[in-house]
């Protein structure tokens, strides 16, 4: 068995395990449905306000082993490491010395989904807090024990120390009910400014080696012991359903377990992995149904986006329609459907043994995803555990959960044997959960070189159809009982889903923001990366560069002249000055870029200055170098906060430059990477230089989705250097860029 997965246990077997001296561990929480946990404690910090016992994120064994608890997941965003320096900084310990135990609903706390770049701000908070509550507990254990002062104790390595050289380890001063006690509103956290032994400095990641060295890393990567393989057979198009299946003789194919059928829900199980391709390639070939043309007309897809109807949100309140007249300048910039492209088809693993069904997922909501195959299967939650594992390329709402509960379907199918059950490439690029498209109208009028009246529209459908509830999962609309996809809601701001980042960070006056809310849903649409703010933000600063250039103005000073945030006006500057912005030496078909957002408006602040070298005759666009500048706070692991921002800048790159879901009246036609390509090695840029700029002692701030609507402007910025034309619709494909210069 992979040493990475542990087995099913119950609350009780698992306290058996830890001995009768361990720390009890507060898994109260745990059982609850998700959005069903314990009473909020409103004025504790991070994820503390709803799991506020210590010992359900902090253990401590009697052999002085260190178990910390996350309910949230890795995605390859670094947290472990991150996690595992805020609670070492805080217990005054080394790294190495503390277990970390990720999303698992019979071990850790319910934290919800993983996403919005919130767990450093969620859950690396409240480890913080707690780990600093935790050792401040020890230490006075500790002056009783030795009858010393507090003040005249020292803390180091999991020992406490008094001046005479007496000392006392951690785990010699634990019970069974030490830590189960209620954080406290107020915690003794290390001074930021002189006592920082992990925190701040770059730390390997834990998460890397495994990945590099291809061992045990992924849930593509999961074997058990007995174990049998799945495919299912999806239908061809959203709403199809099955007329017919022909006597296939799939149950006599070699190594054939089961064929399922459940209403429009087909699949097979087979002993060997290949078997259950053939098995499935069979089944599908059988199969007739009847399709329906529901999706949007492909040759006027924004137009007929446009007129759906909409809810329509005023969340800037400016006055209504003072934008137009004299001098006003306005452009509309749209952005196509775009998918998660995850390289690992999304996959899980189910067993059913003993009446309990355990799920392995690369899930980012291991309690949402529980709470919504229970609602599916009809199934007590308390007899479902999932336990993350993480996923090949997964992020967002791609179809990691959907997996998770065709693998619970069919584990429920077969009890007894662990079903792993994995998607075809096409499965996963037809039914994934898209990025919205997005439409917006920004209108302005300047005064003096400054903005004196702006005025800006979004068009968008909702960005969180995540599970639960079960109408959310693809594998619940196929069944004989289906599950109707819920009326999709607008996420409120501040946060926003379609209106994320859709109200400019800068000083204007007269300022009014509308969002058009758009319900229905031709294409299944769901949480892509950054959500609306990758869009609004590609739309506001290039609206912004736009301005610039009609005010004859820098676009950098532009920005500047609207801008009273310090942090803000930091990181600006810093991109500017390291990128060689006031240097720069402008060449034919080589242009400069920028772009500037603070990710929700209240999240970290990045600014992106970009060189693009781009050919008019062949439509071709190579990114040159891209310089960053981002402040996400306290910088806990300044590698890792590179490694997020070099990622979000080559993601929304391949995003502005490649990605667009191909579709006719009824299929999805982007089914393989020739019909939706994603950027290639060749077209990386050439250099990527992030600075990160650290603020000790202040609070995290996500740093995984900030750059991503910069990274976007800039590129059109730099394009509309390079060539003197502006494009507004997303992607910048070769064809696009042609027909936007004329050729």
């Amino acid at each position: 068995m992979n040493d990475f997965v542990t087995q099913p246990l119950t609350r009780r077997e698992f306290l058996a395990r830890g001995g009768a001296l361990v720390v009890s561990f507060a898994i109260a929480p745990a059982l609850a449905l998700a959005g069903e946990g314990p009473p909020k404690a409103p004025g504790l910090p991070g994820s503390l306000k709803t799991t506020p016992l210590l010992d359900a994120w902090i253990r401590i064994d009697a052999d002085n082993g260190i178990t910390v608890f996350t309910g949230k997941a890795e995605l390859g965003q670094g947290i472990k490491t991150a996690l595992l320096q805020v609670a070492a900084e805080e217990l005054v310990v080394e790294p190495r010395s503390i277990t970390l135990v990720t999303a698992d609903t019979a071990r850790t706390a319910n934290e919800g989904y993983t996403a919005g770049s919130q767990s450093m701000e969620q859950s690396a908070t409240a480890i913080m807090h707690a780990a600093s509550q935790v050792r401040a507990i020890l230490v006075k254990l500790a002056s009783e024990r030795l009858n010393v002062p507090p003040a005249d104790l020292t803390v180091h390595l999991g020992a406490i120390r008094a001046r005479d050289g007496r000392s006392v380890t951690y785990g010699q001063l634990v019970t069974n009910e030490t830590l189960h006690v209620e954080a406290g509103p107020h915690s003794p956290l290390r001074d930021a400014r002189t006592t920082r032994g992990v925190i701040g400095k770059s730390m390997q990641r834990v998460d890397i080696p495994a990945k590099v060295t291809g061992g045990l890393a992924y849930v593509q990567d999961l074997r058990l012991p007995n174990m049998v393989h799945a495919r299912v057979v999806r239908p061809p198009s959203y709403r199809a359903r099955l007329v017919s299946i022909a006597n296939s003789g799939v149950e006599k194919m070699p190594g054939v377990v089961k064929v399922v059928r459940n209403g429009n829900y087909l699949a097979v199980i087979a002993e060997r992995e290949y078997q259950a391709v053939q098995a499935m390639r069979a089944l599908a070939k059988a199969a007739k149904w009847e399709e329906q043309a529901t999706l949007l007309p492909p040759n006027d897809a924004y137009g007929a986006f446009q007129k759906l109807p909409a809810e329509d949100y005023v969340d800037l309140g400016g006055p209504a329609e003072t934008a137009i007249g004299t001098g006003t300048i306005s452009a509309t910039y749209r952005r196509p459907y775009q998918m998660h492209g995850s390289i690992g088809p999304s996959c899980a693993v189910a067993q059913v043994e003993n009446g309990m069904l355990t799920v392995w997922s690369h899930t980012q909501g291991a309690y949402p995803l529980r709470a919504a195959i229970a609602e599916m299967l009809r199934m007590p939650p308390e007899r479902i555990r999932v336990i993350h594992v993480e996923g090949s390329g997964c992020y967002g709402h791609n179809a990691a959960d959907d997996a998770g509960a065709d693998a619970a379907l069919l584990a429920s199918a077969l009890p007894g044997r662990p079903v792993r059950l994995q998607y075809m490439r096409e499965d996963e690029h037809s039914w994934e959960p898209y990025g919205s498209m997005m439409i917006s109208n920004a209108r302005a009028k300047l005064d003096n070189g400054k903005v004196a009246e702006w005025h800006y529209e979004v068009w968008s459908h909702g960005h969180n159809q995540r599970p639960a509830p079960a109408g959310n999962l693809a594998p619940a609309w196929l069944i004989e009982n289906p599950f109707a996809q819920p009326v999709p809601k607008p996420i409120p701001l501040p946060n926003g889903g379609g209106d994320r980042n859709a109200i400019p960070g800068y000083t204007f006056p007269n300022a009014r923001v509308i969002h058009h809310f758009i319900p229905a849903m031709p294409l299944r649409v769901s949480a892509l990366r950054a959500l609306g703010a990758y869009h609004n933000v590609f739309a506001l600063e290039s609206f912004m560069d736009e301005l610039a250039l009609a005010a004859s103005v820098d676009p950098v000073d532009f920005r500047l002249r609207h801008m009273d945030d310090p942090r803000a006006r930091d990181v600006i500057a810093a991109a500017a000055e390291r990128f060689g912005w006031g240097r720069f030496q402008k060449q034919r078909g080589r242009g400069r870029g920028f772009g500037y957002a603070r990710y929700k408006n209240h999240a970290s602040y990045c600014a992106i200055a970009m060189e693009v070298e781009a050919d008019r005759e062949s439509g071709h666009i190579r990114p040159i170098r891209v310089v960053a500048a981002i402040d996400s706070g306290e910088a806990v692991n300044p590698d890792g906060i590179r490694n997020q921002t070099e990622g979000g800048i080559i993601q929304s790159l391949s995003w502005s430059l490649c990605e667009s879901v191909a579709f006719d009246a009824t299929r999805i036609r982007s089914r393989d990477w020739s019909t939706y390509p994603i950027l290639r090695f060749s077209n990386v840029p050439e250099a990527i230089d992030v600075h990160v700029i650290t603020r000790p002692g202040s609070p995290f701030l996500g740093a995984g989705e900030a750059a991503q609507g910069p990274v976007a402007a800039a590129l059109a910025n730099a394009v509309a250097d390079a060539l003197g034309v502006r494009l507004r619709e997303l992607p910048f494909t070769r064809a696009r860029v042609k027909a936007t210069v004329g050729i």
